[in-house]
């Protein structure tokens, strides 16, 4: 099942008790702002009570101090989190921040 949020920037692949999102490959968090990504990822976690949200970084190069403090809400909301495919740099900040701990890091290869 997928699911239509408002703002439109996250490609939602599966909704439920897991809930699969990403970016489609594209590194929106240049041309979006970390506000629409962070309501559309909240009103999915909410709706759809989320317990592990599986998020495909694909693309994205560096993530925002205010997406750390996004995924740190998720965190703080008792879902559990697993990146696929970050990039180094974004392994780094999750590493210095010590958020690398807390989440799951993934690298697979997805077909766009």
């Amino acid at each position: 099942m997928t699911v239509q949020l408002q703002g439109g920037i996250l490609q939602v692949y599966h909704s439920g008790p897991l809930c699969v999102a990403g970016f489609g490959g594209r590194d929106v968090l240049d041309t979006f702002s970390v506000k629409g990504i962070r309501d559309e990822i909240l009103e999915l976690v909410k709706v759809q009570q989320c317990e592990t949200l599986a998020l495909d970084l694909t693309g994205v190069k560096l993530i925002p101090s205010g997406m750390l403090g996004l995924l740190s809400s998720v965190l703080n909301l008792g879902v559990e989190i697993h990146l696929y495919n970050p990039s180094e740099d974004i392994r780094e900040v999750l590493k210095i921040t010590g958020l690398n701990q807390l989440m799951h890091l993934h690298d697979v290869e997805i077909p766009y």
